[in-house]
């Protein structure tokens, strides 16, 4: 079993290995009959990890609580560009700033600044400098004969990772009330809601309410602290929350990017209000958590900052033995796997 210091904030927490057989290389709808035909494993700080399946989680919650979903929808945003060689490299767009600036990650690639890349249909990418203390993340200036949004749903495609077994479309990666385009990967952790699912929870008077967070390029494999996204919680969602705690009923976030927009809210009475912006927030124990009482998450990498954010829901120890459990029964990772529910 992995240890609660395995799991520990920054460098007292060593890695895990993920076998090979638990990396989920296909969507749930190619391996079983749907999106939400995922397993769903149930944390509860102080309780006994249980095993159910994701169709089962309106019955996990009780009338009254809140469920809110990140609505921000995956852009195709992964480009073939070509250096002054001729050769190709993978460009990947992550984040737009103020000023016409983007940040992008070569993938498998090392660049200069100042050098320009040629991208199709007349477009060009001109890297500017490392984007803070990154290794892969550089700034960039886009010259684009389209606008943003209609060139890359011409020319890119979803960005996919070599767990992934096929080149599956940009609908794959689309959460299914997904309505303000701007991530750069989808936020996966919504992923097997169905609206099926969605009805379920209205019937069962669970109230559903809505945030933005875009979500940029993954870090796992440097160990990088997630850094600057945009986010937007809307009054009807600070409301929505405000009542939910009125009534005694719980907020459950769906994605670490709802808990990071959520805590990003916070006033300075610890209320939830409406507000938009850029988070840099690094969630973890000694912070804390006080906008949420749980979350619906996927498994996240060993070294993943994520962890930390879950260790501060539900505490370190009941995260070691919750990983210690997914591995040992066979649950699956990546952004096709499972589901797991954490409660405070």
């Amino acid at each position: 079993m992995l240890s609660a210091d395995a799991l520990a904030p920054e460098s007292r927490r060593p890695a895990f290995a993920i076998p090979a057989a638990l990396e989920a290389r296909q969507p749930a709808e190619e391996r079983g009959s749907g999106r939400d035909d995922v397993r769903l494993l149930v944390t509860k700080a102080g309780s006994r990890d249980t095993h159910a399946s994701f169709r089962q989680l309106p019955d996990l919650l009780d009338a009254g609580d809140l469920i809110v979903l990140n609505q921000s929808a995956t852009i195709p945003a992964a480009l073939t560009a070509r250096r002054a060689d001729e050769s190709n490299v993978r460009l990947h767009l992550s984040t737009r700033l103020p000023a016409d600036l983007t940040v992008v990650e070569m993938r498998d690639a090392e660049v200069e600044p100042r050098e320009r890349l040629r991208l199709a249909g007349g477009g060009m990418a001109e890297i500017l400098t490392p984007y803070r203390d990154s290794r892969r993340l550089w700034v960039a200036r886009l010259y684009l004969p389209a606008p943003f949004l209609s060139y890359v749903s011409r020319f890119g495609e979803p960005i996919r990772y070599r767990h992934a077994s096929g080149d599956w479309p940009l609908d794959t990666y689309q959460n299914v009330y997904a309505s303000e385009p701007g991530s750069a990967e989808m936020p996966s952790a919504g992923r097997p809601f169905t609206q099926a699912v969605l009805q379920r929870l209205r019937e069962r008077n669970v109230d559903i309410a809505f945030v933005t967070l875009h979500a940029g390029v993954s870090s796992p494999e440097r160990d990088e602290p997630p850094y600057e996204e945009w986010y937007s919680v809307p009054s009807e969602t600070a409301h929505a929350i405000q009542r939910a705690r009125r009534n005694r009923g719980r907020v459950i976030a769906v994605g670490t990017t709802v808990v990071r927009a959520l805590e990003s809210s916070l006033d300075e009475h610890g209320r939830i209000i409406a507000s938009r912006g850029w988070s840099d927030l690094v969630i973890t124990p000694q912070l804390g958590v006080s906008a949420v009482d749980g979350i619906v998450t996927g498994f996240h990498e060993p070294t993943s900052s994520h962890l930390a954010m879950l260790e501060a829901i539900a505490g370190p120890d009941a995260i070691a033995h919750a990983y210690a459990t997914a591995l040992k029964a066979g649950y699956l990772w990546h952004e096709f796997g499972d589901s797991h529910l954490i409660q405070a």
